[in-house]
């Protein structure tokens, strides 16, 4: 197959190097990703200014855009094919429940599934060296195939591994759980008068729920969850129905 590869964290990055070499040899792969970290970006899409794109190395090209830009440039015109997945990672840092919301890694998943091509977001849950990958690699090396001839439209897989050498990691299929984030902000000012914020704090999980991509992750498997494109919400649209038809 043809595989493209993308990210958030940059060309750069040890997780989409492990992507390339773990699968070359088995699929044709290529690169096309930021040529800088971006994270945190979630689905944002550059409409207005124009992007960069240039090759860098055999199969491996860099933009100045964002992931989803990526992969809007990657299955239009800025490479001579269409690959037949699209993977994005290996994030260094776990994309579990509404993470996702947030997520630049999972928006290029999310784009190329919007754009009928199999997605697959890819996250390790460690920030710091050493990065088991093998347990992911190992995973798309045996399914790979598999979760392209199985997908249909309407969706894209979010992967989260711990990060753990377990040659024998199980995997899970589960649901996105909900993070609580507890955010608050770091504030500087200058000698003339000027401010400047930056944001702190960090997620914290209060519920660990069996079924769900935390609970997997923190109890050493592999998570897998399918992410609806749709964000339909039926139980909320009845109260709001019921609330409407008060009125009348």
């Amino acid at each position: 197959m043809k595989v493209l590869l993308t990210n958030d964290d940059g060309i750069d990055s040890p997780g989409i190097e492990a992507l390339y070499d773990g699968l070359s040899a088995q699929h044709e792969v290529w690169i096309l990703a930021p040529d800088g970290e971006r994270s945190g970006m979630s689905h944002y899409i550059t409409l207005r200014e124009p992007m960069k794109f240039r090759r860098v190395a055999d199969r491996r090209f860099v933009s100045s855009g964002s992931p989803a830009d990526c992969v809007i440039l990657g299955l239009l015109s800025a490479l001579d094919f269409c690959p037949d997945v699209v993977l994005s990672g290996i994030n260094l840092g776990p994309n579990l429940g509404s993470d996702i919301v947030f997520s630049g890694t999972a928006a290029a998943a999310r784009q190329a599934a919007f754009m009928g091509v199999p997605g697959i977001a890819l996250s390790l849950d460690g920030f710091t060296p050493p990065f088991h990958f093998e347990p992911l690699l190992r995973l798309l090396r045996e399914q790979l195939t598999e979760f392209v001839n199985r997908w249909e439209q309407g969706y894209f897989l979010n992967i989260n591994s711990p990060n753990l050498s377990d040659p024998e990691m199980p995997v899970e299929v589960t649901s996105p759980c909900v993070r609580v984030y507890h955010d608050d902000l770091a504030e500087f000012s200058t000698p003339i008068g000027d401010k400047y914020f930056f944001m702190n704090g960090k997620p914290v999980e209060t519920d660990l729920v069996p079924g769900t991509d935390w609970y997997a992750v923190s109890h050493g498997a592999i998570s897998l969850s399918a992410i609806q494109l749709n964000p339909v919400s039926h139980e909320h649209a009845k109260a709001y129905e019921q609330l409407l038809l008060a009125r009348r």
